[in-house]
């Protein structure tokens, strides 16, 4: 066995609701680990969206989510928690009692680490897109087919295929349309799933001959050594034409695979973990859950409930940690000893 580390919190996910998590801990003097398998830090913001703006944060109009990602490590900083990236939790083994919780966590890189909390803020678990049903896709992966943009400038100048009818597709095809020389959309029918300004922009776009829209499904590839030169695509009488183009974007969704959460002997429902709304804590005393990968009675799935899930589940932590120490509740704006901790005067 590799040499345990001791700290006080682990937490499970190093998206913008883990990394949160991280400075409410903090607050109270609660030093953390993190573990995520991506890596790098930010979750699905920076691995899939981290261009993409978000307009529901308070305090920021609109902020990408790699924005969003930075702005959170800037201010756990004076923290100075400990990353463990590239690396999956295979087991959670309890060591202590429900009234003095003491917890292992291992990694499948060899990480041992002992804390008395653990937090899990998983999102939805371990994302992978689905792949478009469409054969020999896998050679043109990474090079020509993607199924996220991490960098606007490479489809500069381009021509851009968006496979989906859904917000991402739609989203993509809208801000990639004054960056790629042109954007055509091919989704299998005349109605999306997205947010109805974004179908009318995009319906605006195509009106002005701006943007093409093709109701169609993917038929098949064209393109040698991993770079397409056209997408065949079948339409609803299933003639065939094809689709010049030098990207193809496919937004089909994701697949959530839970992994080892669901072996941790957390009492799942439907994959998720349910928690008490007061403390966030999960039938295993000491270990918490924030975020997507919980369920409650009007549950919202957005960022700004997982912060308020965290600002909760450190309060109850604290008592964990600090069993013989009283926690006394103070605003930030109020505090004597917050500026010291969080480098200021």
């Amino acid at each position: 066995m590799s040499e345990i580390i001791q700290t006080d919190a682990v937490i499970v996910g190093a998206g913008p609701v883990g990394l949160f998590a991280v400075f409410e801990l903090g607050l109270l003097d609660i030093k953390a680990h993190l573990i995520d398998i991506l890596p790098k830090i930010g979750g699905q913001c920076a691995e899939l969206y981290p261009e993409k703006p978000i307009y529901d944060i308070p305090g920021y109009p609109i902020v990408t989510g790699q924005g969003l990602v930075d702005a959170l490590t800037m201010q756990i900083q004076p923290f100075q928690p400990t990353f463990h990236l590239g690396e999956m939790v295979e087991r959670v083994e309890t060591l202590g009692t429900p009234e003095k919780p003491y917890y292992r966590v291992s990694t499948d890189a060899g990480t041992t680490i002992e804390a008395k909390v653990v937090i899990v803020a998983a999102g939805g678990g371990s994302f992978q897109p689905k792949r478009p049903p469409t054969p020999g896709v896998e050679a043109y992966e990474g090079t020509s087919v993607f199924y996220s943009v991490r960098k606007m400038e490479h489809f500069r100048g381009r021509r851009v295929l968006i496979a989906g009818g859904g917000d991402s597709a739609l989203d993509w095809a809208l801000n990639l349309h004054p960056v790629a020389s042109r954007v055509t959309l091919v989704h299998r029918r005349d109605e999306f799933r997205a947010a109805p300004h974004s179908v009318n922009a995009m319906r605006a776009l195509v009106a002005e001959k701006k943007m093409d829209l093709v109701i169609a499904q993917l038929a098949g590839l064209k393109g040698a050594d991993g770079q397409l030169s056209a997408v065949t695509v079948r339409a609803s009488d299933q003639s065939t034409f094809d689709v010049a183009c030098d990207d193809l974007l496919a937004f089909y969704g994701l697949t959530m695979k839970l992994g080892p959460v669901a072996d941790w002997g957390l009492n799942l429902h439907e994959n998720l973990i349910p928690v008490d709304t007061a403390t966030f804590e999960t039938n295993a005393p000491g270990v918490f859950a924030i975020g997507d990968i919980i369920t409650y009675p009007g549950k919202l799935k957005l960022i700004l409930s997982g912060f308020h899930e965290g600002a909760l589940a450190a309060q109850k932590a604290h008592r964990y940690v600090y069993p013989d120490k009283k926690l006394l509740f103070q605003c930030t704006t109020s505090s004597t000893n917050l500026p010291r901790k969080l480098g200021g005067s």
